[in-house]
């Protein structure tokens, strides 16, 4: 029986490492980000669709949607953030479905993880067995994006607040990872997490 693991978090909280440990531990991980990217690539129809409603600008000179002029569009206008997930997570949904099944059908993995930045209701929440929720400080998660990204403090805070609040991610969780600390004691704690959960789902 295969489980499914939807693992989700905020910006800069450490979602992708905590999908990342559980890929070494031998889960399967489907990266909606990179689904992300795939969908909205030239010639797609969730690109046409937001060219229809964010025009021509966002499109950069390789012809592909250039992510950061789309992101300074929408983050600092809720209604238009709406927008832009209603066009793309019917897409991104689809292709998390068809994944799922690809590797099911595989019988290669006894674990999928779904790692998802905005807690879809089709696509995530339906398929998960469980959600696990990683969070850490504001303060924390900001200095990292810095650290990874070329963006600037006031830009990363604009994007948390037009995220989904600590307290919608955690209402969903079945389990709560918190990553303040180092790397090493985010893996210890998943490892610990992973090990027990497949000896109660192997019970």
């Amino acid at each position: 029986m295969v489980k499914i693991i939807g693992v989700t978090g905020g910006i800069g909280s450490g979602k992708s490492s905590v999908a990342r440990i559980l890929k070494d531990l031998g889960a399967a991980v489907i990266d909606a980000d990179v689904l992300a990217k795939s969908v909205t690539s030239a010639g797609t129809k969730a690109l046409d669709e937001l060219v229809g409603h964010f025009g021509r600008g966002i499109i950069g000179d390789d012809g592909e949607l250039d992510r950061k002029k789309l992101a300074d569009i929408v983050f600092s206008d809720a209604d238009k953030l709406a927008m832009l997930n209603a066009i793309t997570h019917k897409y991104i949904a689809e292709k998390i479905y068809d994944t799922v099944e690809v590797l099911k059908n595989t019988g290669k993995w006894d674990t999928i993880v779904l790692d998802v930045p905005i807690p879809i209701e089709k696509g995530f929440i339906d398929l998960a067995d469980e959600i696990w929720v990683v969070s850490a400080e504001r303060e924390t998660r900001i200095r990292r994006v810095m650290e990874r990204s070329g963006y600037t403090y006031e830009e990363i805070s604009a994007r948390i607040d037009s995220q989904m609040k600590d307290d919608e991610y955690l209402k969903l969780a079945d389990e709560v990872i918190r990553n303040d600390d180092s790397i090493e004691e985010l893996e210890q704690t998943v490892v610990r997490l992973f090990l027990a959960k497949k000896q109660q789902w192997q019970q």
